[in-house]
């Protein structure tokens, strides 16, 4: 439906609230889905008409359609079905189990088997999630709150949940308005005309002789309830029809069919006569309308009637004249972005890259090891990177799932934003599509995992056919098919003989269709039917070939390299299908496909020959060349953003380097002066499971859930983020973590006044040190193992003083332990002092498995029960971790210094690996280079073969002149999944796994001489956080190692101990969200969560400073260069 046709719906909505018909305005609101009534929705909810809820529900979602929604339709169940278990209607409670709430089990068994158990109860109450549930009335209040959080929440909604501001009468004062338009017409009006009908054009019966005109107003009886609406569009479907209209002889697509392969078999579709056919010549005219000389632009009549008119018209009210902005009079080189601002590490050959359509400094890089990664350029800050996983393995395809397992590696082929740049879409070298949802700042989710081609997926776009944003996709399979944003194929066009290359979809007035190239030449187009292609030419070369139209739309340009090695630029003359002109400039042989890119409809910028060569569009010659300062590859890519002030191109060493102009370079430099700016992040409410649910996590489009064979899910990125975690949080805007533009002093923080720092309740415990520590994966909790083998829980809950719910130093959380009392106590041998503790949670929070000293355990996070235990001492476990590919898969270092690769299911020791000296002390898995990374007490490193797990190397760490090879050493991957942080008590080291090669160290100096204890990355790996036996913690720069920040132990300990000891951290762990917290665990058992101050923000000081102090923090000079 049009966006006119949209707004009637609006018009005659608050007209019938106005003639009060208020079932046909609910009515009209569900059936149409414009317009969410959050009031009627609420009253209905109240009044516990749940079959209305769920109908009305109904015209704006589906149970299915995203994990808000069927949260949505489960709370709705849910609370129908305790309200019948509440009135002892046990039929009525077994009627909806069975028929509402048995669809939800699919996504959570466990949680339906808990639901079905309350039919047991005599009180459900006794339940001791429910144990808090009131009278219905209230209830439903509660229930009401969370609902509309989760509406509010759910992009579904987006955009409907507020009515458009209208005057009043809006409707009956256009149709006024139209009367009196056509009274004007009138040869002969009358003062006093008759209005009788809206069915037919009002005309005055003609009299005797000519009056002045009256206006008309139409009298409130005139309006009355129609019988019957005449259709406002022919579409008969979600998309257009085939071979829509006469107006495809109005567009250019036209031409190409016209002039199209006479060999060509083509289908003939029924045409439905345009109202209104648009001549090819007039394009440019609705383009760039001009006033005509009679002063509206209205139809010249020639005749006695349009005389009359005009008469009218110039007695009539003013009509506001539309101005345009003024063309550009003329260019030059300086409007091109030709200076280089800065280089980029990225860190892996950069495949694909796209600027944001809005925010046009934000930037999306797809590599070939298949990380995707967001880049605001400028701050030079990397955002976030998600290294590639497979969402959901048991989803895709078969042959699939063979490629992957013969070959993991994965490339990116391309990277493209949404238009409205809430999307961005990732096509990999093998069947896969990602969409990813982009929620502002570094929040980037998972939205949909489509197993799309068979082979490789060459090239993505968004298209909107019918106002209906879609995901156009091509592949080795030589298809071309059509995407919803819920993964459901709505299009599939064949008939290349070839691997499709490129999509470029556009839209020409009403005609939307696809151009098509395949790696044999070939051209084709389509429309959003199944007929087939309208086109079949030859591009330029014959091989691998991309289309692309300017920025308005109007001129479409291809750039290509035949097998050859001959480069083409050309601009297509659309009308005709024929070469409009042919650029010149490129070197005789290419050892690559050359890539471009168009701007501010008047450049050309294509990468070749390890330069950037612009071309004015309406000159064949080259305009300028530049090699960006040196350091491009033979073929590099490009990418303008939207401006056409900033261009990145792709550099030989990993990286990109970003050009402007001067208008560039002033908005790079006014952003460096800032930090974010909070219109560029949109902020959202925290949706709270409620009691009855916390471990609800449902969710569609092939996202990670768990497997029915196993109770526990790995977490594939270490220390990464579930992007489809069981809420939307409030985040903090993120402020620059690691701008390698800055120059940084030392911050000494000694006063508790300059952080912000919380004791988790019930955590002192001298007698119970703290052995290992971990955020949530949501956020929300801290989990703590003690060296006595117990484990404890604290959880921040959703409330006014903390809205989003998640882990904060502002609030002190919750000790959590269910109403059974139970506590999660792991197996400990007797003499529990050589008994090393070591934990690993599963991604969905729901379980955690544990061991110190003796079997390993397995608790429902939840009960706190102990669901099973396995390897039984000895060798005691030392260490766990989760294979990255594979839930039912562990890792599991030993006291005897050997390695176990243990599965689940069959509950067996697959592989033994021996390499070590002593006792396991880390383990990390790496995707993409296919190794694990093992660590022990030795001061050893050995990297182990994924697939065969054969021991490719080991290497002893580099320790200072004189230490022996002793000492706990702790290992943890960097996002890119190639650098590699190694802690040990004498140093802090960046290693390149692939080489395994130390290439930064950091040993205990200066204001920081003691034994480093532990240290963790932050969750976006720009900052790396230690603690030492002295009680101070340092805030390191990730990629150089360099101390940021000093935070004294009087920052977190009120007082000194009473005792001699020292209190120290032992264990450190980074919030998963966000990068300045960080919660330490001591030894004298509390644990504390730290993080900046409002007024700091962040852990370091920017230079220049006044000499001294600033806000508090203490800038000093000791030095800070680690050791190369």
């Amino acid at each position: 439906m049009s966006s006119l046709s949209r707004e009637l719906v609006f018009l005659i909505l608050q007209f019938l609230e106005e003639e009060k018909f208020k079932e046909a305005v609910h009515r009209l609101e569900q059936e149409s889905g414009f317009f969410f009534n959050m009031k009627y929705f609420e009253e209905k909810a109240l009044l516990g008409e749940w079959d209305e809820v769920e109908k009305y529900l109904s015209g704006f979602t589906k149970v299915d359609e995203n994990r808000y929604s069927m949260k949505i339709f489960f709370e709705v169940r849910k609370q129908k079905y305790l309200e019948a278990l509440d009135r002892q209607d046990r039929a009525k409670a077994v009627e909806i189990l069975v028929k509402d709430l048995k669809v939800f089990s699919t996504f959570n068994e466990e949680l339906y088997k808990e639901i079905t158990h309350l039919l047991t109860l005599d009180n459900f109450r006794e339940n001791e999630q429910l144990s808090k549930y009131g009278d219905t009335k209230s209830a439903r209040s509660i229930m009401l709150v969370e609902l509309k959080k989760l509406i509010e929440a759910n992009p579904l909604f987006r955009e409907k949940l507020v009515f458009p501001t209208l005057k009043a009468s809006r409707l009956r004062t256009l149709i006024n308005q139209s009367l009196n338009w056509q009274h004007q017409l009138c040869k002969n009006p009358r003062p006093n005309p008759d209005i009788k009908t809206l069915f037919m054009d009002h005309s005055c019966s003609p009299p005797n002789g000519a009056r002045a005109s009256t206006p008309v107003t139409l009298p409130v009886a005139a309006l009355t309830k129609p019988l019957t609406y005449a259709p406002l569009g022919a579409h008969g479907g979600p998309f257009p029809p085939a071979a829509a209209a006469a107006a495809a002889n109005a567009n250019a697509l036209a031409g190409w069919m016209s002039n199209a392969n006479p060999s060509l078999s083509m289908q003939s579709a029924p045409v439905a006569a345009s109202p209104m056919p648009v001549q090819l010549g007039q394009v440019s005219s609705l383009k760039h309308p001009r006033t005509p000389s009679t002063g509206l632009g209205m139809i010249d009549y020639q005749s006695s009637d349009h005389e009359q008119l005009m008469k009218r018209l110039r007695t009539a009210q003013s009509v506001d004249e539309v101005s345009y902005p003024p063309q550009h009079a003329s260019w030059s080189l300086d409007d091109l972005p030709r200076s280089v601002a800065c280089s980029l590490r990225q860190g892996s050959t950069v495949m694909s890259m796209d600027f944001h359509p809005s925010h046009h400094t934000l930037l999306a890089v797809g590599c070939n090891n298949g990380e995707v990664t967001l880049w605001e350029v400028g701050l030079r800050e990397r955002l976030v990177s998600k290294p590639f996983k497979v969402w959901d393995m048991a989803a895709c395809s078969v042959p699939f799932q063979g490629a992957i397992a013969k070959d993991p590696s994965m490339s990116i082929t391309r990277v493209s934003w949404s238009p409205d740049g809430n999307l961005i879409g990732v096509a990999f070298k093998k069947h896969l599509v990602h969409l990813y949802a982009y929620h502002g700042s570094n929040d980037l989710r998972q939205h949909l995992e489509i197993d799309a081609h068979s082979g490789g997926v060459n090239d993505l776009a968004f298209s909107h056919p019918n106002k209906q944003l879609c995901v156009v996709t091509c592949g080795d399979d030589k298809l071309i098919k059509v995407w919803d944003l819920n993964g459901r194929k709505l299009f599939h066009f064949e008939g290349h003989e070839a691997p499709v290359y490129s999509v470029c979809p556009h839209q020409k007035e009403n005609i939307q269709f696809i151009f098509s190239t395949a790696v044999d030449g070939k051209i084709k187009a389509w429309l959003y039917d199944n007929v087939g292609s309208r086109v079949d030419y030859d591009a330029p070369g014959q091989y691998c070939t991309t289309m692309l139209y300017s920025d308005d739309g109007n001129r479409l340009f291809s750039c290509g390299t035949s097998k050859d090695g001959d480069s083409f630029l050309v601009e297509w003359n659309e009308s005709e299908g024929a070469i409009k002109r042919t650029y010149s400039g490129f070197r005789k042989k290419s050892t690559g496909i050359a890539q471009f890119d168009t701007t501010r409809n008047h450049f050309l910028a294509v990468g070749e020959d390890s330069q950037i060569k612009f071309w004015d569009m309406d000159n064949t010659n080259v305009l300028t060349i530049t090699d960006a300062d040196g350091g491009l590859p033979s073929i590099p890519r490009l990418r303008f953003n939207k401006e056409g002030n900033l261009l990145v191109v792709t550099t030989a060493d990993n990286g990109f380097k970003v050009l402007a102009n001067a208008d560039g370079l002033r908005s790079l430099r006014a952003i460096e002066s800032r930090s974010y700016e909070a219109s560029r992040t949109p902020i959202e409410m925290k949706v709270s499971t409620s009691a009855m649910v916390p471990n609800i996590n449902p969710a569609i489009n092939k996202v990670d859930r768990m497997d029915a064979s196993s109770p526990a899910r790995p977490t594939q990125i270490l220390n990464g983020v579930d992007p489809l975690a069981r809420s939307v949080e409030k985040r903090r805007l993120l402020d620059d973590a690691s701008d390698k533009s800055k120059r940084w002093e030392l911050a000494e923080i000694v006063d508790p006044v300059h952080c912000r720092v919380a004791t988790m309740p019930d955590s002192k415990d001298p007698a119970n040190k703290v052995a290992r520590l971990l955020y949530t994966n949501s956020g929300a909790g801290i989990l703590a193992l003690g060296s006595n083998g117990v484990q404890k829980l604290w959880k921040w809950r959703s409330n006014d003083e903390n809205p989003s719910g998640k882990a904060t130093a502002s609030v002190i959380p919750q000790h959590w332990q269910p109403n059974s009392g139970l506590l999660m106590s792991n197996d400990v041998p007797e003499n529990c002092e050589e008994a090393v503790p070591c934990i690993a949670l599963s991604k969905n929070d729901s379980y955690v498995m544990s061991a110190c000293g003796g079997k390993v355990s397995l608790f429902n996070m939840m009960t706190f029960k102990v669901m099973t235990t396995f390897m039984s001492p000895p060798p005691a476990s030392t260490f766990l971790a989760f294979h990255p590919l594979d839930n039912n898969i562990i890792a599991i270092g030993t006291q005897d210094s050997s390695i176990h690769i243990y599965n689940v299911r069959v509950d067996e020791v697959k592989s033994k690996l021996k390499g070590h000296q002593k006792h396991i002390t880390g383990l990390a898995f790496s995707v993409n280079l296919k190794i694990m990374v093992s660590s022990g007490a030795d001061a050893q490193l050995c990297f182990w073969n994924m697939d065969t797990w054969d021991k490719r190397k080991s290497l002893t760490i580099q320790l200072p002149a004189g230490k022996a090879p002793i000492g706990d050493t702790q290992v943890q991957f960097y996002s890119d999944q190639t650098r590699l942080l190694v802690c040990h008590e004498s140093q802090l080291a960046l290693y390149d796994a692939a080489k395994a090669e130390c290439i930064r160290q950091w040993m205990p100096q200066d204001v920081l001489p003691a034994p480093i204890t532990c240290a963790a990355y932050s969750p976006n790996s720009q900052l790396v956080y230690a603690g030492f036996t002295d009680g101070n913690i340092g805030v390191f720069d990730a990629d150089s190692l360099k101390l940021r920040c000093r935070i004294a132990m009087s920052v977190y300990l009120a007082q000194a101990s009473p005792s001699s000891q020292t209190v120290y951290p032992l264990a450190l762990t980074a919030h998963l969200q966000e990068p300045y917290q960080f919660a330490v665990g001591l030894s004298d058992g509390s644990v504390k969560v730290i993080e900046p101050s409002d007024a700091e923000g962040k852990w370091g000081v920017t230079v220049p400073v006044d000499n001294g102090a600033q806000n508090g923090w203490t800038a000093t000079s000791s030095s800070n260069n680690p050791a190369s």
